[in-house]
């Protein structure tokens, strides 16, 4: 019974995962059916077109290879969002998506635009990774171990020195792993906490009854008790004549 609903449970943390990465290859098979070219709508920072890339960012890609690079960690970390914190997936995803982009635009070079889903990528591995070592769950933890495993190679796109050269958005995933990190601070009391234990709880009061049974049967030390008057030192002899 448990084994089905987990597997329930799983089927339906990839939904979303699978309908954004199904547009992202919908906009492309467009531009190659018709001959277009839609990166012109991406973000381009400091300009008044470029905020309408901010809603169309994650769903415009250079080539086959970049959309490529982009689907699959999008299926992989919105799937662990969505299994992980069903509570907090949705509200996680949506301002990762938009203010990703909005960070982007205000830091970016005006002389340039980006397109790819690269900036949310890089806000569910950090959000993931930074979540659940701050919440102390041993699933959590888990997830966040296999996402350096599998991502940590990510920070290195963020280094402009690296990026600039291969014409890859550092700014994108600067954006996308500040609002990540900053995700997974505010929004740390909701949703998974860590575990407690049935015989923690149980030891814990176990020694709360302990101390209350001291304190109640206890003897007062030495120097409490009262000292005795000269007539309870004095001992009275009576003679019979």
């Amino acid at each position: 019974m448990e084994d089905k609903q987990e597997r329930k449970k799983f089927l339906g943390s990839l939904i979303i995962p699978l309908i954004l990465v199904a547009l992202m290859w919908l906009v492309k098979i467009i531009e190659v059916s018709f001959g277009i070219n839609l990166g012109r709508w991406g973000v381009t920072p400091h300009t008044a077109q470029g905020l309408i890339g901010i809603l169309t960012l994650p769903f415009l890609h250079g080539s086959w290879e970049h959309l490529m690079s982009n689907s699959v960690p999008i299926l992989v970390l919105g799937t662990a969002l969505y299994y992980c914190y069903p509570s907090l997936a949705n509200r996680v995803l949506l301002i990762i998506y938009l203010a990703s982009g909005l960070i982007t635009w205000c830091i970016g070079n005006p002389d340039t635009t980006h397109i790819g889903a690269s900036a949310l990528v890089y806000g569910l591995n950090f959000f993931l990774i930074t979540s659940g070592f701050i919440r102390g769950n041993r699933m959590l933890i888990v997830i966040a171990l296999i996402m350096v495993f599998l991502y940590g190679s990510f920070i290195w796109g963020m280094i402009p020195s690296l990026a600039i050269p291969q014409n890859i958005s550092w700014e994108g995933h600067l954006s996308g792993a500040i609002i990540g990190v900053l995700l997974a601070f505010f929004l740390r009391k909701e949703g998974p906490q860590k575990e407690v234990y049935h015989w923690e709880e149980e030891e814990e009061t176990e020694d709360d009854n302990m101390d209350v049974s001291t304190d109640s049967t206890s003897e007062k030390p030495y120097w409490d008790v009262p000292t005795p008057s000269n007539d309870e030192l004095t001992v009275r002899y009576r003679f019979r004549h």
